[in-house]
């Protein structure tokens, strides 16, 4: 992992709230498959961090929850990256021994990462990845290469050196991926909007980034043209943060989501927003 794309000045995914139906059952899952740091606990929610410090997933529970919602919008998966190729080699490892019996396991290698899929209790998408370095993506003209081959599980478990003992502390939100309703009003939010680069394009999906990353936000139509938003209340994605560079470049980015009509709300410290499929995204300012 190369700390570059996750820190000023680049625009990255900072934390990713999503709502379950039952926290403790959440949580006792993301503990026993992850080992994160519980920053801070109540009766409707859990901050989860993987070194005590940063926030990078926070599991809540709404009143009258609802199950997650077929065929709508929001969280196709959010993505943890791990620093080191071995790290996800560690964390298959122990993810097959304590899991293997219970969870569907997918596993992709796309050229500028390797990952792994699966889902937690309530049906939320989650993605472990590590990437490869930099210099390996292939870039034409702005696009990345990034396809969509089977995982070479043997060589990467191969570079297991140790049992799983937690989530590395600098470990970070790599991605989010999102379902939304209609690809070309969603490229404008995000790239006239938002100041996202558009990387790469695949049959109903986008991909962007900003500081050359091979992506920060994934979206995709996958499950339907004009789909409908879920219920507030229904388990899924409550919002994700977009950390910024500094407070110029925030007002900058609120003057063009206003430019093309999105409504932006100031909430305490930070701004709302929703994208055209109704995500909410937070604006935050990175440290």
């Amino acid at each position: 992992m190369e700390r570059k794309y996750f820190q000023k000045p680049t625009t990255f995914v900072g934390e990713v709230n999503i709502y379950v139906s039952d926290l403790q059952k959440s949580l006792d899952f993301y503990q026993r498959v992850f080992g994160f740091q519980i920053m801070q606990k109540t009766e409707s929610k859990v901050i989860l961090s993987p070194d005590g410090v940063r926030p990078i997933l926070i599991l809540e529970q709404p009143e009258e929850v609802r199950e997650k919602q077929a065929r709508t919008t929001g969280l196709y998966h959010f993505a943890i990256l791990l620093p080191r190729r071995k790290d996800l080699a560690n964390f298959l490892k122990h993810l097959v021994q304590t899991e293997g019996n219970y969870i569907r396991l997918g596993a992709s290698d796309h050229y500028v990462s390797e990952a792994l899929y699966f889902d937690d209790p309530d049906g939320n998408g989650i993605e472990v990845a590590s990437d490869r370095p930099s210099v390996s993506w292939n870039w034409n003209d702005g696009t990345v290469d990034m396809g969509t081959v089977a995982l070479d599980a043997e060589s990467l478990l191969a570079e297991s050196d140790k049992e799983w003992a937690g989530i590395p502390e600098d470990s970070v939100m790599g991605h989010i991926h999102l379902h939304v309703a209609d690809l070309e009003a969603t490229e404008n939010f995000y790239v006239n909007g938002l100041g996202f680069d558009i990387v790469t394009r695949y049959p109903g999906a986008l991909f962007a980034s900003t500081g050359g990353y091979h992506h920060h936000i994934g979206l995709n139509v996958w499950n339907g043209v004009e789909a409908s938003a879920p219920s507030d209340n229904s388990v899924g994605l409550h919002y994700f943060t977009l950390m910024l560079p500094d407070e110029e470049t925030r007002q900058k980015r609120i003057d063009s989501l206003r430019n093309i009509g999105a409504e932006v709300v100031l909430i305490e410290d930070y701004y709302r927003v929703k994208d055209p499929a109704s995500n909410t995204i937070h604006l935050c300012i990175s440290e």
